[in-house]
């Protein structure tokens, strides 16, 4: 068979469909906008901080160039590439995500977004946002323990027990699992 017939037999739609995903993928960053940009601007406005360039800005800075890269690429590549969802309830992904940060820890989105919390009240030298942080990452839990987890194991069964059981909700159980997974592409 001809390749130009090959490739006019590839759906059309595709490319619509996948602009889509990506387009209610970066809807869906409404939710992490507000509670890593919005509150936070609030709570260093009212009180006044300013930045200080030092050890703490740097530090800060790298996490929320961390955090930031690491929820993008949660989003768009795993999330919307990968799983063929948004990170949003209403839409989530189709697939059990297990590439990038998802080998190593079960929830990198929720781990980005406190880091950048955490980055921004280092640079700011806000312990408001510190305490952010900490309401932030206590509502992450208790959603993942009493929503997401129970969800997810009804909607993937045993292929999301078979990722719980392999990888950590916050912390990583095995370190060498990541250094297998290379091993086993190589």
């Amino acid at each position: 068979m001809p390749v130009s017939v090959m490739r006019r037999s590839r759906p059309v739609w595709t490319v619509q469909t996948r602009a889509m995903l990506y387009l209610r993928a970066t809807a869906a960053l409404a939710l992490p906008l507000a509670v890593d940009v919005v509150v936070p601007a609030v709570l260093v406005r009212s009180a006044d901080e300013r930045i200080e360039f030092g050890v703490l800005f740097f530090l800060g800075a790298s996490l929320i160039v961390s955090g930031s890269w690491l929820l993008l690429d949660s989003v768009f590549v795993r999330f919307a590439h990968e799983g063929r969802g948004t990170l949003a309830p209403i839409d989530p992904p189709r697939f059990v995500v297990r590439g990038g940060a998802y080998r190593v820890v079960r929830n990198p989105m929720y781990v980005a977004n406190v880091a950048i919390i955490l980055g921004s009240g280092a640079v700011f030298g806000a312990w408001e946002l510190v305490a952010w942080a900490a309401v932030v990452l206590v509502a992450f839990h208790l959603f993942v323990v009493i929503y997401e987890e129970p969800t997810l194991e009804r909607i993937f069964g045993e292929d999301y027990e078979d990722y719980r059981r392999d990888v950590g909700r916050w912390v990583p159980r095995r370190l060498g699992m990541v250094v297998q997974h290379r091993d086993e592409r190589a």
